[in-house]
Protein backbone atom coordinates (compact mmCIF):
# COMPACT_ATOMS: atom_id res chain seq x y z
CA UNK A 1 0.00 0.00 0.00
CA UNK A 2 1.40 3.61 -0.93
CA UNK A 3 1.83 6.09 1.45
CA UNK A 4 -0.69 7.99 -0.27
CA UNK A 5 -3.34 5.08 0.09
CA UNK A 6 -2.70 5.23 4.18
CA UNK A 7 -3.49 8.79 3.84
CA UNK A 8 -6.80 8.08 1.84
CA UNK A 9 -7.75 5.42 4.63
CA UNK A 10 -7.03 7.58 7.71
CA UNK A 11 -8.93 10.79 5.82
CA UNK A 12 -12.12 8.08 5.19
CA UNK A 13 -12.26 7.45 9.03
CA UNK A 14 -11.56 11.15 10.29
CA UNK A 15 -13.92 12.09 7.91
CA UNK A 16 -16.56 9.58 8.82
CA UNK A 17 -16.00 10.27 12.44
CA UNK A 18 -16.06 13.77 12.13
CA UNK A 19 -19.29 13.30 10.85
CA UNK A 20 -20.49 11.78 14.19
CA UNK A 21 -18.97 14.00 16.60
CA UNK A 22 -20.76 17.44 14.23
CA UNK A 23 -23.94 15.13 14.62
CA UNK A 24 -23.64 14.90 18.63
CA UNK A 25 -22.46 18.80 18.01
CA UNK A 26 -25.57 19.70 16.84
CA UNK A 27 -27.76 17.12 19.22
CA UNK A 28 -26.04 18.14 22.41
CA UNK A 29 -25.14 21.43 21.92
CA UNK A 30 -27.57 22.70 19.47
CA UNK A 31 -30.60 20.43 20.63
CA UNK A 32 -31.56 18.81 17.08
CA UNK A 33 -32.17 15.35 18.30
CA UNK A 34 -31.77 12.95 16.12
CA UNK A 35 -34.82 10.49 14.32
CA UNK A 36 -33.88 6.62 13.62
CA UNK A 37 -32.57 7.47 10.00
CA UNK A 38 -30.06 9.99 11.69
CA UNK A 39 -28.73 7.64 13.71
CA UNK A 40 -28.58 4.77 11.13
CA UNK A 41 -26.39 7.18 9.30
CA UNK A 42 -24.46 7.59 12.84
CA UNK A 43 -23.75 4.41 12.68
CA UNK A 44 -23.00 3.66 8.71
CA UNK A 45 -20.50 6.37 9.16
CA UNK A 46 -18.85 4.33 12.47
CA UNK A 47 -18.27 1.37 10.26
CA UNK A 48 -16.78 3.04 7.27
CA UNK A 49 -14.58 4.67 9.77
CA UNK A 50 -14.02 0.66 11.55
CA UNK A 51 -13.32 -0.78 7.56
CA UNK A 52 -10.87 2.20 6.80
CA UNK A 53 -8.75 1.89 10.02
CA UNK A 54 -8.56 -2.30 9.14
CA UNK A 55 -7.33 -1.44 5.57
CA UNK A 56 -4.25 0.02 7.39
CA UNK A 57 -3.60 -3.84 8.89
CA UNK A 58 -4.75 -5.39 5.93
CA UNK A 59 -2.29 -5.33 3.68
CA UNK A 60 -2.70 -8.55 0.93
CA UNK A 61 -4.07 -7.71 -2.53
CA UNK A 62 -7.23 -9.53 -1.91
CA UNK A 63 -7.36 -7.43 1.61
CA UNK A 64 -7.24 -4.29 -0.17
CA UNK A 65 -9.58 -4.62 -2.30
CA UNK A 66 -11.95 -6.23 0.08
CA UNK A 67 -11.24 -3.19 2.08
CA UNK A 68 -12.10 -0.92 -1.14
CA UNK A 69 -15.28 -3.19 -2.62
CA UNK A 70 -16.45 -2.88 1.99
CA UNK A 71 -16.02 1.16 1.82
CA UNK A 72 -17.80 1.08 -1.31
CA UNK A 73 -20.77 -0.73 -0.34
CA UNK A 74 -21.22 1.11 2.95
CA UNK A 75 -20.81 4.44 1.55
CA UNK A 76 -23.16 3.78 -0.94
CA UNK A 77 -25.47 2.53 1.41
CA UNK A 78 -24.78 5.90 3.25
CA UNK A 79 -26.23 7.82 0.11
CA UNK A 80 -29.15 5.63 -0.44
CA UNK A 81 -30.09 6.05 3.34
CA UNK A 82 -29.40 10.03 3.00
CA UNK A 83 -31.70 10.12 0.63
CA UNK A 84 -34.66 8.36 1.52
CA UNK A 85 -33.81 10.36 4.54
CA UNK A 86 -34.42 12.98 3.03
CA UNK A 87 -37.24 12.67 0.25
CA UNK A 88 -39.33 9.68 2.09
CA UNK A 89 -38.56 10.13 5.49
CA UNK A 90 -39.15 13.41 6.63
CA UNK A 91 -42.39 13.37 4.47
CA UNK A 92 -43.75 10.60 7.13
CA UNK A 93 -45.10 10.85 10.33
CA UNK A 94 -43.70 8.07 12.31
CA UNK A 95 -40.34 6.24 11.92
CA UNK A 96 -41.70 3.34 14.28
CA UNK A 97 -40.88 0.32 12.73
CA UNK A 98 -38.75 1.67 9.75
CA UNK A 99 -36.22 -0.40 8.37
CA UNK A 100 -33.76 1.87 10.66
CA UNK A 101 -35.60 1.87 13.49
CA UNK A 102 -35.27 -2.09 13.41
CA UNK A 103 -32.00 -2.28 12.50
CA UNK A 104 -30.89 0.16 15.68
CA UNK A 105 -33.39 -1.67 17.78
CA UNK A 106 -31.63 -5.11 16.81
CA UNK A 107 -28.22 -3.63 17.60
CA UNK A 108 -28.69 -2.67 20.93
CA UNK A 109 -26.38 0.54 20.38
CA UNK A 110 -29.12 2.65 21.57
CA UNK A 111 -29.52 0.85 25.10
CA UNK A 112 -25.72 0.71 25.55
CA UNK A 113 -24.68 4.42 24.12
CA UNK A 114 -28.01 6.39 24.02
CA UNK A 115 -26.18 9.17 24.02
CA UNK A 116 -25.16 8.79 20.41
CA UNK A 117 -27.44 5.95 19.05
CA UNK A 118 -31.12 6.73 20.75
CA UNK A 119 -33.08 7.90 18.44
CA UNK A 120 -35.04 10.59 20.34
CA UNK A 121 -37.21 12.31 17.20
CA UNK A 122 -39.97 11.26 14.89
CA UNK A 123 -38.47 11.91 10.97
CA UNK A 124 -41.40 14.57 10.52
CA UNK A 125 -39.63 16.36 13.93
CA UNK A 126 -35.57 15.85 12.40
CA UNK A 127 -36.48 17.26 9.37
CA UNK A 128 -34.34 20.13 9.76
CA UNK A 129 -31.74 22.67 8.32
CA UNK A 130 -28.53 23.27 9.08
CA UNK A 131 -26.48 26.36 7.58
CA UNK A 132 -29.62 26.29 4.92
CA UNK A 133 -29.24 23.08 3.55
CA UNK A 134 -31.55 20.21 4.63
CA UNK A 135 -29.84 17.82 7.11
CA UNK A 136 -29.90 14.47 5.30
CA UNK A 137 -27.99 16.50 2.47
CA UNK A 138 -24.78 17.21 4.63
CA UNK A 139 -24.34 13.28 5.40
CA UNK A 140 -25.02 12.66 1.78
CA UNK A 141 -22.02 14.87 0.88
CA UNK A 142 -19.88 13.15 3.21
CA UNK A 143 -21.31 9.71 1.93
CA UNK A 144 -20.04 10.60 -1.64
CA UNK A 145 -16.96 12.17 -0.40
CA UNK A 146 -15.86 8.43 0.72
CA UNK A 147 -17.28 6.66 -2.57
CA UNK A 148 -15.17 9.43 -4.55
CA UNK A 149 -12.21 8.40 -1.96
CA UNK A 150 -13.10 4.67 -2.25
CA UNK A 151 -12.79 4.69 -6.03
CA UNK A 152 -9.58 6.59 -6.39
CA UNK A 153 -8.06 3.64 -3.85
CA UNK A 154 -9.59 1.28 -6.04
CA UNK A 155 -7.85 2.41 -9.29
CA UNK A 156 -4.49 2.34 -6.77
CA UNK A 157 -5.33 -1.27 -5.82
CA UNK A 158 -5.69 -1.84 -9.68
CA UNK A 159 -2.58 -0.52 -10.57
CA UNK A 160 -0.71 -2.03 -8.08
CA UNK A 161 -1.60 -4.92 -9.17
CA UNK A 162 -0.47 -4.72 -13.23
Amino acid sequence: MSPSSRSVLIGIAGVSLGAVGAALLTQHVFDMQPCPWCVFQRLIFVVIALVALCGLAWRSAVGQRSIVFGLLLLASTGVATALWHYFVATTSISCNLSLADRIMSASGLATLLPDVFEARASCSDGAVDLLGLPYPFWSLAVFVAVEAAAVWLLMQVSAARR
